[in-house]
């Protein structure tokens, strides 16, 4: 690992859900891990109310809370504490910079940090290019000789739609540039994510079938079994596709589709995967309806538990339109992928928490053994699993004992937790927070990518804005979403993976 230089990290939204539940506990395993820098400062930034002092008793609930390893010393917490700090200031308000100035020259010359800095936006969207734009006004990006470093971290979503994102780039790119920004996607940081790439390109026997002489389709899912809790007000004008499509799931597809990089390093991987994204198929306005399903769920009873739909869910308007299921299909245009179809799944409500990536291999050319054998085994299988319960798995073909040739699929499955006790995986917002200190982007969007994915998406959002008699249907929650979905298939006899069965056995199927 490379040697960690001192830094300040300024958290904007230090009391926010997400610095609580992630990004405290996170750089306090760091901390214990020996990870962070030798001297090292957090600055929390809110509206709140808070000393240093009260503002570290607050966190410290949060680590107890969220503790990996009951065996954690006190000492331990107490030492990691010391090292946050807090400023209440209002981040929209332009007056308040010099002051944040001002702090930020106290800590560096504390710790001795020579400017280099961490500024991360754990903040509402709107407040990207005003925060960014005050920290320029300031001269806080400063980079060089006498001034350090400076890096800026963006949360989801980068953009609402192509445009707000082309815009944002834009103003961004003005005041720090391209390889300073980093635009986090935390399930990069997924130490299963990470794995496909040593899957693919560390062994031999895999990469020479990765193509569309050997593989049929390639399905994605992340399905969630929750519903959208109380992030009603910002899922109201997202919806599954902007929440979890536009990033998440192409980002996924990217690693699985990319080309080998020539060179395991930031720029050659991230431009190997702009590749993929500049080659996924347009869907056509007039194709949406057909290669795009999408849903909403309602309300069920779910092992005896009524369960609300999502109109009923608070922050959420009466009669919404607004998607919590997604089912689509497309292509990729180049040599390696030509006429393979491309399945992405994502919904809310559904029967269980699961991210899969499933490899459906195409079926032997020649039935050496009959039809009716081989008639209800499914063609090979490799199922990548991103969580819960990581792993690899792989389905074949094996001979039932006894005479004649019975086929049954039997499975050769890996799971993360079989490499024994000792092994924790990592949160993915410990692994992208070392990256940004060490000033590795490989796991972080760029921005060209990021207009790329908001391009294949536009014609489908603006379709459904534009085209009334583009259905949304209901699906009770606990299933697996719409029936409709499975019209995207094109063969006989195909149909989506299903790792359970749905929690609902009757429900209100409906056009909403």
């Amino acid at each position: 690992m490379e040697k960690m230089e001192n830094c300040t990290i300024v958290i904007f939204g230090a009391t926010g859900d997400l610095t609580r539940r992630k990004l405290i506990p996170a750089l306090f395993d760091l901390f214990q891990n020996k990870l962070l820098p030798q001297n090292v400062a957090m600055l929390g930034i809110g509206l709140t109310a808070h000393s240093d002092n009260s503002f570290r008793d607050k966190m410290n609930e949060n680590i107890v809370t969220g503790l990996k390893n009951p065996a954690t010393k006190k000492k331990d917490i107490e030492e990691f504490l010391k090292h946050l700090h807090y400023l209440s200031m209002d981040n929209t308000n332009r007056a308040a910079y010099p002051l944040l100035k001002e702090r930020l020259a106290q800590l560096d010359q504390e710790i001795q940090a020579n400017g280099n800095t961490i500024y991360y936006l754990a903040t509402f969207p709107n407040h990207f290019e005003i925060i960014t734009r005050y920290l320029g006004q300031q001269g806080m990006q400063k980079q060089g000789k006498g001034f350090g470093w400076k890096r800026i971290v963006f949360e989801k979503p980068f953009g609402y739609d192509l445009l707000s994102a082309q815009t944002l780039n834009h103003r961004v790119q003005q005041i720090f540039h391209e390889e300073f920004i980093y635009r986090i996607d935390h399930y990069l940081g997924k130490e299963t994510v990470q794995n496909i790439l040593a899957f693919r390109f560390a062994n031999g026997i895999f990469e020479p079938l990765w193509n569309r002489n050997y593989i049929h389709h390639v399905e994605l899912t992340a399905a969630e079994d929750i519903g959208v809790e109380n992030r009603g007000r910002y899922y109201d004008h997202a919806g599954a596709l902007r929440d979890m499509i536009q990033n998440h799931l192409l980002q996924l597809l990217a690693i699985i589709a990319m080309e080998p990089p020539a060179k395991f390093e930031a720029t050659t991987i991230r431009n190997e995967k702009l590749k993929v994204f500049q080659s996924l198929c347009p869907i056509l306005p007039e194709n949406v309806a057909t290669h795009v399903v999408r849903g909403q769920y309602l309300s069920a009873t779910i092992r005896g538990e009524k369960v609300n739909g999502y109109r009923q869910e608070n922050n959420v308007a009466v009669e919404s339109k607004i998607e919590t299921f997604v089912a689509m299909k497309f292509g990729i245009d180049n040599w390696r992928w030509g006429g393979v179809p491309f399945y992405i799944r994502t919904g809310k409500r559904l029967p269980t928490r699961v991210t899969e990536i499933a490899i459906h291999f195409k079926r032997t050319p020649h039935y050496l053994f009959t039809r009716e054998l081989m008639a209800d085994i499914p063609a090979n299988q490799l199922i990548l699993r991103i969580q819960p319960d990581e792993g690899i798995l792989l389905k074949f073909g094996m001979k039932l004992p006894g005479t004649g040739f019975k086929i049954k699929t039997v499975n050769m499955d890996f799971h993360y937790s079989d490499l024994g006790d000792h092994i924790d995986l990592p949160d993915a917002y410990q692994r992208l927070l070392l990256d940004c200190i060490l000033g590795d982007p490989t796991l972080y969007a760029r921005g060209d990518a990021v207009e790329a994915c908001w391009t294949f998406l536009m014609p489908v959002l603006e379709s459904w804005q534009n085209n009334p008699e583009i259905k949304l249907y209901g699906y009770p929650a606990g299933t697996w979403g719409p029936p409709e979905a499975k019209s995207l298939f094109m063969e006989p006899g195909e149909d989506w993976r299903y790792p359970c069965k749905n929690l609902v056995q009757d429900g209100e199927y409906c056009e909403l």
